[in-house]
């Protein structure tokens, strides 16, 4: 499933082949929290700027519509009209950081929906069910995150127990995958890494999964507010002991910054809200750096968005007019400004790719990752 193409340093280039087609890595996946970007971007849209993989919520799809509904109407590749690899997380971070009350048990979590405080119960069997039922490519395993920084003991604990809750992910995909009326055959679970800022724990907790050789590993619980080079030193730590066979996912990172660092350090899959959140409230990314479109000083600019980009929004519009919609409150300027950003980081993957295939993302890390991250 996974082919390693070339590396330079410790990062990869590789492919990644699904039931609903092959993914070139490193990636950034489009989230579509509930089924749709929020921006006003439809499954066309995502074609059209380069998306090779959109990821949606466990959690939030099954609060609504619910999954029967999903998997009654032919899974999520059909409800949505997307026909390309998509990942479902497995609800364990909603679940942690929406719940204001939640009891949490080896069994799973008692908590309250977000939407209107009903009770929910959730724990690995309930995670695999909704995401079979809406026919992912890739499953995410349920986990407990924790806040860092955490007690190394408790650290400990919750890595024993996100260790069961994995085993108990994978026998229950594996009975529901034998059902008639599976929506997808060749779902797929990916695990995921836990421990905090503590090497030692996820060092251990990565050795204790690798053990189920699952088809991808993801590292979950970083980018939760410590410091970067926290994160990045955590990754640098835990690389050596992720299986160099299958993809590598660090979940909801980042900045364009964050993601060359990333791919530098041995990462294959990303995702993260912020560039479609940022886009709605004007902040864009461009080649020179971000912007934030409610400044004054571009009321009346003419020139696009970035002068260097061709997204479709670059290529007709100019930052005065996305910049009127924005303010106006138009869904219009929502749309343009998260269609720029995300196709921004589209392109962004493929340049990475392109270095990588050329032998020289080292000069390539150097030149942008510190532009990319100044504010104009």
């Amino acid at each position: 499933m996974f082919e390693l193409k070339k590396t330079e340093g410790r990062a990869r280039r590789g492919v990644f082949r699904t039931a609903h087609g092959a993914v070139q890595t490193p990636v950034f996946m489009n989230v579509g929290t509930q089924a749709a970007i929020k921006g006003a971007l439809s499954a066309d849209d995502l074609k059209q700027i380069g998306c090779q993989v959109e990821l949606s919520n466990t959690y939030h799809l099954h609060v609504r519509p619910g999954e029967q509904v999903i998997h009654g109407l032919g899974g999520l590749h059909r409800f949505m009209g997307w026909d390309g690899p998509i990942l479902t997380d497995s609800g364990g971070f909603q679940v942690f950081s929406l719940a204001k009350l939640r009891k949490i048990t080896e069994e799973g979590v008692q908590f309250n929906a977000h939407t209107d405080g009903h009770r929910i119960f959730m724990g690995p069997e309930e995670s695999m069910c909704i995401q079979w039922s809406l026919g992912s490519d890739i499953a995410m395993a349920f986990d407990e995150c924790i806040e860092n920084p955490a007690p190394h003991s408790y650290v400990q604990q919750s890595c024993e127990r996100t260790t069961r809750w994995l085993s108990r992910c994978k026998a229950e995909l594996e009975r529901l995958k034998e059902r008639a009326d599976t929506v997808n055959p060749g779902q797929m679970l990916w695990g995921i890494n836990q421990g905090g800022t503590h090497p030692d724990l996820r060092i251990g907790h990565m050795r204790q999964i690798a053990e189920l050789d699952l088809p991808g590993y993801a590292i979950g619980g970083l980018a939760v507010g410590e410091p970067a080079e926290v994160m990045y030193d955590i990754i640098e730590q835990l690389e050596p002991h992720m299986p160099a066979d299958k993809p590598r996912y660090l979940m909801g990172v980042g900045t364009p910054s964050n993601i060359i660092e990333g791919v530098w350090r041995g990462v294959d899959f990303f995702d993260c809200v912020m560039p479609a959140r940022n886009a709605r409230h004007g902040h864009l990314f461009t080649s020179q750096g971000i912007i934030n479109l409610n400044n004054a000083k571009y009321i009346s600019d003419p020139s696009p968005i970035d002068p260097a980009c061709q997204c479709p929004v670059c290529q007709k519009y100019s930052r005065a007019y996305v910049r009127h919609l924005l303010r106006s409150g138009e869904m219009l300027g929502m749309r343009f400004a998260v269609m720029h950003n995300l196709y921004f980081y589209n392109r962004l993957m493929a340049d990475i790719r392109q270095a990588l295939d050329e032998g020289r993302f080292e000069s390539f890390r150097l030149e942008k990752s510190g532009i990319l991250a100044q504010r104009i």
